[in-house]
């Protein structure tokens, strides 16, 4: 219908008219996919492409020092997408199986050193005691030999004691129990301290010292030695007077005698 009523001749002298008008008056230029161009004095709009999401616009560059999120200088309302602490603790990375074995087998090499050192220190402190005990030992036996200068021999004496010893267990073997008991000792001490006085001395000396360590034994060793030297001091003192009593009483017979010789002559 429209085609008719273009192809009438009354119609179409008026519409061609009009297009020719048109084309004159209003120019215009259709390019497919032409890129803007630029005139003088006149700038064309440019057509965004159907394909692109965005277009990507240089940012100026400026002179002055871009201040870090995390500065002070920018309020903290301004500051971009602040983190809060939940998700600041969900950032932090958890400790992996591989870490927490590390751990544990850092803690077990940490307990089997110092078990190791305690080993070690314990088995230094038994060698040292030993070593010490073994010291003392000898220091206590070389203490107890005689000096040269006192030119006492130690083989000839200690068979002297011997040999009083068992001549005191001989003599009190038919007797009770604590004579048996007590002679041999007794002649062995009074043979030591008769034959080798010094050595004797030294071993008295060494008893002492762990007697010391017991307040108890030591203050009965201070009575009975005590009781003993009075006791022998009042029989020095009995024999002393005795002897002169005998002595007296012999002079006076002496004497009794001689006056009857000269009487008798």
């Amino acid at each position: 219908m429209a085609v008719r009523v273009l192809l009438r001749p009354r119609l179409a002298a008026p519409f061609v008219a009009a297009t020719l008008i048109g084309g004159a008056l209003f120019p215009s230029v259709a390019l497919a996919e032409a890129p803007p161009q630029q005139a003088q004095g006149h700038i064309l709009l440019r057509k965004k492409p159907i394909y692109d999401d965005f277009e990507e616009t240089p940012l100026p560059k400026g002179t002055a020092p871009v201040p870090s999120p995390t500065s002070d200088t920018i309020p903290a309302s301004s500051k971009p997408f602040p983190k809060s602490e939940d998700e600041q603790q969900v950032i932090l990375r958890s400790p992996t199986p591989t870490d927490r074995l590390a751990v544990q087998i850092g803690k077990a090499r940490l307990f089997l050193y110092k078990q190791a050192i305690l080993a070690e220190d314990g088995v230094n402190a038994a060698v040292d005691r030993a070593f010490n005990l073994e010291r003392s030992f000898t220091s206590t036996i070389a203490s107890l030999a005689p000096s040269r200068e006192s030119g006492e021999q130690l083989m000839p004496g200690l068979v002297y004691v011997l040999v009083a010893s068992m001549a005191g267990s001989i003599i009190s073997r038919n007797r009770n129990i604590l004579l048996r008991a007590s002679l041999p000792l007794a002649l062995g001490i009074g043979a030591g301290w008769a034959v080798i006085p010094v050595t004797m001395g030294n071993v008295s000396d060494l008893l002492w010292t762990y007697e010391q360590r017991f307040p108890a034994v030591s203050d009965t060793h201070l009575r009975t030695r005590h009781s003993i030297e009075r006791a022998w001091y009042m029989t020095k003192i009995h024999a002393e007077l005795g002897k002169s009593y005998v002595d007296d009483k012999v002079s006076d017979a002496r004497d009794i005698v001689e006056d009857w010789v000269k009487k008798g002559k």
